[in-house]
């Protein structure tokens, strides 16, 4: 706290300074807010936060933050120089970009757009902001045309790293122009910054996986180095209090079903701390919006992986090498790797139908490696349906059951009945059933199941009820129910840290499963037991217990019939499936970036390979099933005029 205090101290007022020719200044945009009524400290927050556009940005900023937490705070943003390529470059290492991330996957170099680091983060006060612009302007007027170019750039190539790196000499001159914005920054703005020293380069890819290496150097080689660019100095921010958290988009809109969860708005931008997620349970994520500043609960599926420097905020951008005339005094980010130069149909490369940039497949865990074979031994592992807690919020019961314990049907997608519990109807709480449509969506694929001939000699489920009732409907479309009989196997559970509480939910026993209709096997022995289930597993421990009942099922399986299914969460596409390819299992982190983008019903398929025991992923036999959001509709609201 006292660090907090100290660093707030350094964030004093606004020095009076003559106003200087050629320098685009916010002075009569902050007179304007001023005079609007808005606080002085508010007034700069809101220019610095938009760019320094113009008074509408500024105040629709204000207007969307009135809630804000943090709108008063006097923590400062943090600042970086970049140097950026457009041009024939540009679309070079843009075209690098999409494809290595479309044969490779994410690697941490997708998170900022390609450039050159001249400096270190810094922090700079709200009202030293233009002063600080200035400065990168006065330094880029003494440079300009005094840097050789085009730059020479050499490929380098590592294990885990890939770049183009500045001809050593020509790198030195570009670390005195960052020397000479850091004396002017100090002079001007009051400001600390710490010059770039190690060597100056573009990174192409980092921490990617070994195997990788081979398709990535390939990628690299293909570019051009000598293609023209001219290179930009950027000035760019970021909110400091998000910097080591992860960036998702919104995709849809959602409004809140209860007073902790948090409206979602499409296109806006959530940060979410990985250690805040203890509190959330599956399909929920905690989050902070990048538009209105305010923090709650928000459904999983309703977002998608964005890149860090997505939500960066422009404060400056200025050529080296030509006499154009500086772009305006800043303007947010979009989101995007591309500067104004590059035609549309690039940018519309990197777009998914529905205009979202960067969505991610609906279906597979890993790139499948080849066609099933029939005749071997397969294994089928699906996520469960749409789940209630997930639609209609995560207090849907008291919405639902009235003083008795009588359950009400409010809405066309919940069920019209749900099955009783010994232990009565707050047992919901932690284990909820899916949705009308999510036992639409287990149909579909059973149905689909079927149509390619496919059969299924056992099924395997978690015993959480969603898992049940999916596998219930699942069997429905291959005409099986009452034929083959569900497996109620606890040790298929997810990650027991995921459950919120001190306790594991309490599930409906099979014998009770089976009364109410379902086609449960109630003499089937677990390989888990519930009684060995621990709260708040570690990682390890639940990646090693979904590997051995998924081992053990399959030998109990191996003689008796050659296509399992398993029923179960999001994360056991991966935990079921990774280590039997013979894979050592992921850390917890990228673990869980892979959990989060696997949907509703999410399929894959595993095969053997010969006797060998070793498993691969192959395509599934059906096709993927993907669909949008339909929200809550209240016809009185709408349409009733008052």
């Amino acid at each position: 706290m006292a660090a907090k205090e100290e660093l707030y101290a350094k964030v004093t007022p606004r020095r009076q300074r003559q106003s200087r020719p050629s320098t685009v200044k916010h002075g009569s945009t902050l007179d304007v807010l001023l005079s609007m009524g808005f606080p002085k400290t508010r007034a700069l927050k809101a220019l610095v936060s938009t760019g320094g556009k113009n008074v509408q940005a500024a105040c629709d900023w204000l207007f969307s933050h009135v809630d804000d937490p943090f709108l008063d705070d006097p923590l400062p943003r943090e600042y970086v120089l970049y140097l950026r390529p457009s041009g024939p470059l540009l679309q070079q290492l843009s075209h690098f970009w999409q494809q290595s991330r479309l044969s490779c996957g994410k690697n941490k170099a997708h998170n900022i757009f390609p450039h050159i680091t001249l400096c270190q983060f810094f922090m700079c006060a709200d009202d030293k902001v233009e002063a600080l612009t200035e400065a990168l302007l006065t330094t880029v007027a003494k440079w300009k045309g005094r840097i050789p170019m085009p730059l020479p750039l050499e490929l380098y190539t590592s294990s885990t790293f890939i770049g183009l790196f500045v001809e050593e000499q020509l790198a030195e001159v570009l670390k005195s122009f960052a020397s000479d914005f850091a004396t002017e920054s100090t002079a001007k703005a009051d400001v600390h910054v710490e010059p770039h020293k190690k060597q100056l380069h573009v990174t192409l890819a980092y921490h990617f996986q070994t195997s990788h290496l081979p398709t990535l150097e390939k990628l690299a080689k293909s570019v051009d180095v000598s293609s023209g660019c001219d290179w930009l100095a950027v000035l760019y921010s970021r909110d400091i209090r998000f910097a080591n958290h992860e960036t998702l988009q919104v995709m849809y809109p959602y409004v809140p079903q209860n007073d902790d969860e948090l409206e979602l708005m499409a296109g806006d931008f959530i940060f979410m701390a990985p250690g805040e997620q203890s509190s959330a349970s599956e399909g929920w994520v905690y989050g902070t919006s990048l538009a209105t500043g305010l923090s709650g609960l928000l459904p999983e599926n309703y977002v998608n992986r964005a890149d860090e420097s997505d939500t960066w905020v422009v404060h400056g951008s200025h050529s080296m090498t030509t006499c154009a005339s500086p772009s305006n005094y800043g303007s947010t980010v979009a989101g995007s790797l591309f500067d104004a130069q590059l035609g549309d149909n690039l940018l519309d490369s990197f777009l998914t139908s529905d205009g979202h940039a960067g969505l991610c497949p609906p279906m597979q865990v890993s790139g499948p490696t080849s066609q099933s074979s029939p005749s071997k031994m397969r294994l089928f592992v699906c996520r469960h349906g749409e789940r209630m807690d997930v639609v209609f919020g995560k207090h849907w019961i008291t919405q639902c059951f009235d003083a008795k314990g009588r359950y009400i049907r409010s809405n066309l997608n919940m069920p019209s009945s749900l099955p009783a519990r010994s232990g009565g109807h707050r047992d919901y709480d932690k284990d909820c059933p899916i949705t009308v449509f999510g036992s639409t969506q287990a149909r579909l694929v059973g149905e689909a199941l079927s149509e390619s001939n496919t059969t299924v000699d056992f099924v395997y489920c978690s015993p959480s009820l969603r898992c049940v009732q999916t596998a219930q409907h699942i069997l429905q479309g291959l005409q099986l129910e009452g034929k083959t009989k569900i497996r109620v196997e606890p040790g298929l559970f997810e990650w027991t840290k995921w459950v919120s509480g001190t306790s594991l939910p309490v599930w409906i026993p099979p014998a009770e499963l089976a009364a109410a209709n379902m086609s449960v096997d109630t003499t089937y022995r677990p390989h888990f037991p519930i009684s060995k289930l621990a709260v708040s597993e570690t990682y390890d421990n639940y990646i090693s217990r979904s590997f051995q009942v998924t081992r053990e099922i399959l030998v109990e399986s191996k003689n008796l019939g050659s296509t399992v299914l398993i029923v179960a969460h999001a994360s056991s596409l991966e935990a079921c499936t990774r280590q039997i390819q013979g894979l050592s299992p992921q850390s917890a982190k990228d673990f869980v970036q892979v959990v989060r983008k696997i949907p509703y019903l999410g399929f894959c398929a595993c095969e053997e390979m010969g006797e060998t025991g070793v498993w691969q992923l192959v395509d599934p036999p059906i096709l993927p099933l993907t669909h949008g959001p339909n929200h809550s509709f209240n016809w009185r609201e709408m349409l009733m005029q008052d």
